[in-house]
């Protein structure tokens, strides 16, 4: 990317990492091993990602809806999760990047949950990235969880409760929204990801299907953002006025 091209980058990109499954089928071959591809792609993105200059990467890699495929499916999954930490985590930390999650991690086993605590212990203090990875998450449970945790507090008033109360309340307290939410496969749909953060993202649709995403695919997206005015209900007038104001 030229200075131009990366002076207006996106500090938050989220993906919602979908087509594995088709991926597999269109290439005879079973579901686990198009996730297994799958996760090629991811460390790609990521690759990239820190090389570009993105601040946060949010992945879409287990919804709670999950939970419902087939059991071998599901194994096979946390397997593979088990399999890129064991693999990629010493790698993300040489290169600075911090490892958190977002959702119930609570329903994953307790194996699988003492690698995601060792990978966070050991990145918790790195600045050049923060690769966020949404787990057993939902944004309808997400957002049901922040009610109870503001419910439960006693140091919080009704009167106080505002639309900044609430963020402080979402597991993506620490983090800035996204401003690009990129889903491949080729669906139109947010799949309850991230409900109230993307209220104001922009939004990236690819056909290419997760496994065949590459970082040609990812600086596509990107420049679809850039070409983009980000208005938050404002007139495009008001938007550049602020700019000369601010500038």
């Amino acid at each position: 990317m030229n200075k131009r091209e990366s002076s207006n980058l996106p500090q938050h990109i989220a993906i919602i990492m979908d087509g594995n499954g088709r991926w597999a089928r269109k290439h005879a071959i079973g579901r686990i091993r198009g996730h297994r591809k799958g996760a090629q792609a991811v460390r790609v993105t990521v690759r990239a990602c820190r090389e570009i200059g993105i601040k946060y990467l949010t992945l879409y890699a287990f919804s709670m809806e999950n939970w419902n495929r087939p059991g071998e499916e599901v194994k096979g999954l946390m397997s593979l999760l088990e399999e890129y930490l064991d693999k990629e985590i010493d790698k993300l930390h040489k290169q600075g990047i911090k490892l958190t999650t977002i959702g119930e991690l609570d329903l994953l086993e307790t194996r699988v949950k003492d690698k995601i605590r060792r990978a966070k212990e050991l990145t918790k203090s790195n600045t050049k990235m923060t690769l966020n990875i949404a787990l057993s998450y939902g944004g309808r449970d997400e957002i049901i969880h922040a009610v109870k945790n503001i419910i439960q507090d006693s140091k919080v008033k009704k009167i106080d409760i505002n639309k900044e109360t609430f963020r402080r309340y979402l597991y993506t307290n620490n983090m800035p929204d996204p401003d690009l939410l990129i889903r491949t496969g080729g669906e139109y749909r947010i799949s309850n990801f991230l409900l109230w953060q993307i209220a104001y993202s922009e939004l990236y649709f690819t056909k290419v299907l997760w496994p065949d995403f590459t970082k040609e695919q990812l600086l596509k997206a990107i420049a679809s953002y850039q070409r983009r005015e980000r208005r938050f209900g404002m007139t495009g007038e008001q938007i550049k006025n602020n700019k000369r104001i601010f500038k």
